[in-house]
């Protein structure tokens, strides 16, 4: 038996799971650079869910794209929450219909027995904090990859 290699995953939509700081990192890097309007951040207090649907640069492809040539990719995935008991955001005002947000990295400070704050850093000084009662995030690309509008690997000055 060995690990599964990065190769293995193919051209399948990821499915991930994140239940402990680890995990995230490895979300969070597959989650840089993404893009969604603000209307796509959504809670559903009822359930104790947030949820994004957003536009994610395929990290994971650019390597082989740029062997082959091909033209990089982004796809259309949801990142979803549970356990959320407060959702609290930072430098941007979510009345603004029609910005455009840009999701940076994500990281989780623990608290007590299990619990802590999940925090989405997001460019332009902005952020999303979200107190939970244990870390369970998920990862669900839900269309097809698409031709990157910019044609290019983002990047940071």
């Amino acid at each position: 038996m060995s690990d599964a290699r990065f190769q293995d995953g193919g051209e399948a939509p990821l499915r991930l799971v994140a239940q402990d700081a680890e995990d995230l990192k490895i979300i969070s890097s597959l989650l840089q650079d993404a893009v969604l309007p603000v209307t796509e951040l959504k809670y559903d207090a009822k359930r104790h869910r947030f949820a994004l649907l957003l536009n994610r640069f395929r990290w994971e492809d650019r390597d082989q794209a740029e062997q082959v040539g091909r033209v990089y990719e982004r796809v259309r995935s949801v990142l979803v929450v549970e356990d959320v008991r407060k959702v609290q955001s930072f430098g941007f005002e979510r009345a603004e219909k029609d910005l455009v947000l840009s999701l940076l990295s994500m990281s989780f400070e623990s608290g007590p027995d299990g619990t802590g704050r999940l925090i989405l850093t997001l460019a332009g000084d902005g952020a999303v904090a979200l107190d939970v009662e244990a870390l369970d995030v998920r990862l669900d690309d839900v269309t097809r990859p698409y031709r990157a509008p910019s044609g290019k690997v983002p990047t940071h000055d």
